[in-house]
């Protein structure tokens, strides 16, 4: 395993659609290996591929619960319910938090290491991570959910 580079807002990488996941080998493991690694080493909750300049939609969370590491590899949205408010944070803005609402609980379906489908159900940070890291898959970061912060948005679009 090794840490790897987290890229910061304002990289041009960070709005980009990443790619969906079709071979699930050594290269695969290596990063989410990495990934997890580099995400404990800045005590993350999640950490998307695009984060480490990887346009793949590879995920990992860990909001120290009872699921402990998560692996999402070509992760869907497929339900949520509810709403909560709450302060938000992104490795890529280290020092930046504003305030987010996003679903309360949240569906995802996705993929395992290997391959194998899986759906999970998580709420209240767990949810919060599951919408936060899929988002950045899409190249959407969670700044563009602040209702009035338009000078942080400013700085990250191009």
């Amino acid at each position: 395993m090794a840490l790897r580079q987290i890229v910061k807002f304002g990289d041009d990488i960070l709005r980009k659609k990443s790619r969906p996941v079709t071979s699930f080998d050594e290269r695969l493991w290596t990063l989410l290996d990495d990934m997890t690694e580099t995400m404990h080493s800045k005590d993350g909750a999640g950490l998307a591929a695009v984060q480490v300049g990887v346009l793949r939609r590879v995920v990992v969370i860990d909001v120290h619960d009872e699921h402990g590491v998560i692996e999402l590899i070509n992760p869907e949205i497929v339900s949520t319910e509810g709403t909560q408010t709450g302060n938000e944070g992104c490795l890529s803005a280290p020092n930046l938090w504003e305030e987010v609402e996003r679903p309360n609980v949240v569906t995802v379906k996705a993929q395992d290491r290997n391959g194998k489908e899986f759906t999970i159900t998580g709420s209240a940070l767990l949810a919060r991570a599951f919408c936060h890291e899929t988002d950045h898959l899409d190249g959407i970061l969670f700044i563009d959910h602040v209702k009035q912060a338009p000078e942080h948005r400013d700085v990250t679009r191009k």
